[in-house]
């Protein structure tokens, strides 16, 4: 009976000890481990309850718990193209924390993800639009790249592969076209989302290269330079990564 107290309270002590250990890790609450034995070392965490960080409006972000049938289907779904990034190209980037949650926003925006290089973190919304769901963890993926590597992915030398009269939003969400539907013109951009900033086309152009690969079009001279700048220097990171 003393033995079962004794393992009893180890249990309720446990709880609160992983969830403090991982906020001290983070920096978000209300997270549980979901999976952490994975072939590629990334860990990945879960929304228990809703969490909201920051305390500035326009920066508030905010998402939600979710169900376990819903958790556990896109965890399968992730974890497949995650999988897709070695250990050591994921140690270089600077990527180990993955959380899974719904709904995510920032300033009541949604969004599919929220990287930070700094605690080397990538929370994702596993509500996000079905259709680009996939397509939307190696964009998000990216951000975490160029976010390490910024002498790299120059935007100024991006914005010299557009057409000469053309001119980026000052933010991702400066206008309303957020589509992510492959376009079918010759204007340079994959994406009308890609026209908003220089790192939301670099982010376009390397998920296209990573979940369509072969498949997207590249007949167009400003698409052909802009996943050259890509693999070049992606390579530069890892010169074993292969598109």
């Amino acid at each position: 009976m003393i033995l079962f107290r004794y393992i009893l309270f180890f249990f309720i002590l446990i709880t609160p000890l992983k969830a403090n250990t991982i906020y001290n890790l983070i920096k978000i609450p209300n997270l549980e481990i979901y999976e952490t034995n994975t072939e590629n070392k990334l860990r990945y965490l879960y929304a228990v309850r809703p969490f909201k960080l920051g305390v500035n409006l326009q920066k508030n972000i905010r998402c939600f718990d979710s169900n376990k049938e819903t958790l556990d289907k896109k965890y399968k779904i992730i974890n497949k193209n995650l999988n897709r990034y070695s250990s050591d190209f994921l140690k270089k980037i600077g990527l180990r924390y993955i959380v899974l949650c719904e709904d995510l926003s920032v300033a009541k925006i949604n969004t599919a993800g929220i990287p930070n290089n700094i605690t080397r973190t990538l929370i994702l919304d596993i509500k996000f639009n079905e259709t680009y769901f996939e397509r939307a963890i190696h964009h998000e993926i990216f951000h975490i790249i160029e976010d390490n590597y910024k002498d790299l992915f120059d935007k100024a030398e991006w914005k010299n592969f557009n057409k000469k009269d053309f001119r980026y939003s000052e933010c991702s969400t400066c206008n309303n076209n957020w589509n992510l539907e492959l376009l079918n013109n010759m204007s340079g951009f994959l994406t009308e989302y890609s026209k908003s900033t220089a790192s939301e086309d670099m982010a376009e152009v390397f998920s296209h290269l990573i979940f369509y690969q072969d498949k997207i079009y590249n007949n167009n001279l400003i698409i052909k330079k802009k996943i050259q700048f890509i693999k070049e220097n992606i390579s530069k990171i890892d010169n074993s990564f292969k598109f």
